[in-house]
């Protein structure tokens, strides 16, 4: 880790799905040492037990904020002041607030804790050291912060501007549900056309790994798309089926749209 984060501890307050995500791909990559980490967790979750066997402290006492340098704010949007209030006497007066949760502004955030925040929304991937994370903040040693938390574990994007945070979240943080509600309908789709259930659950579960293979070289998605969808074939027919009346592109939309407004309520 870089100085700005290895003279302290990084505390990650929440450890619900995407907390827990974050702590197994620190884990994973070692880029926190376990010594270094202090998880606070209202409950047991296995990759914070974990964590804890291999030296991490688990809801210590709270004079031990005083070594923090980071605090990862994890938990559900509509608890993050309750979470967040208590624990700000007992932090070291110079620790920045990372938060990971959808719809809450930087701004609140540093007006609560009189802080610098930057804020990310990652994937779950992350657990495997394979997700992506979209990155904002004002400042340029809080964005070094989360970044070196982060890069380790998935392909951070630094955003423009905070009000694009609601978009990324809707695009990459749950797109993955997306994705797998579509792979979900092919494997019916195929049942329909008289697979198995379980041969159709296998090939589209196999299909999504292939494309993720696929979006992994890091070429352009129109190229990726060509080389699979030859003119005259089947891929093609299927790809024009979906496209017929711009309905992909009105689910796609849809989803995204619905998403964003509902990080805006948060």
């Amino acid at each position: 880790m870089t100085s700005d984060t290895a003279t302290g501890a990084v505390v990650l307050v929440g450890c619900g799905r995407l907390g827990s995500a974050i702590l197994e791909g620190w884990l994973t990559t070692s880029t926190v040492a376990p010594a270094d980490l202090i998880i606070l967790t209202p409950s047991s979750k296995p990759a914070a037990d974990q964590a804890q066997r291999q030296g991490a402290s688990i809801n210590p006492d709270l004079s031990e904020l005083a070594r923090s340098r980071v605090v990862v704010l994890a938990v559900k949007p509509a608890m993050w002041r309750a979470a967040l209030e208590p624990l700000l006497p007992h932090l070291a007066p110079d620790a920045l607030i990372v938060s990971v949760m959808a719809g809450v502004k930087s701004a609140d955030i540093a007006s609560l804790s009189a802080r610098t925040v930057a804020r990310v929304m990652p994937t779950t991937a992350v657990a495997q050291a394979s997700g992506v994370a979209a990155l904002w903040s004002s400042d340029a040693i809080a964005a070094d912060a989360a970044r070196t938390l982060f890069a380790p574990l998935a392909d951070v994007v630094d955003l423009e501007a905070e009000d694009q945070m609601d978009a990324a979240t809707a695009v990459a943080g749950s797109a993955p549900a997306f994705i797998y509600a579509f792979v979900a309908a092919l494997a019916q789709a195929g049942t329909g056309q008289g697979l198995s259930e379980e041969a159709a659950t296998r090939l589209a579960r196999g299909a999504l790994k292939s494309a993720g293979s696929g979006a992994g070289t890091g070429e352009a998605l129109d190229i990726l798309i060509a080389r699979i969808a030859s003119p005259g074939g089947t891929t093609r027919a299927g790809l024009d089926a979906m496209a017929e009346d711009g309905g992909l592109t009105r689910a796609a939309e849809a989803a995204v749209n619905a998403a964003v407004e509902r990080a805006r309520s948060l």
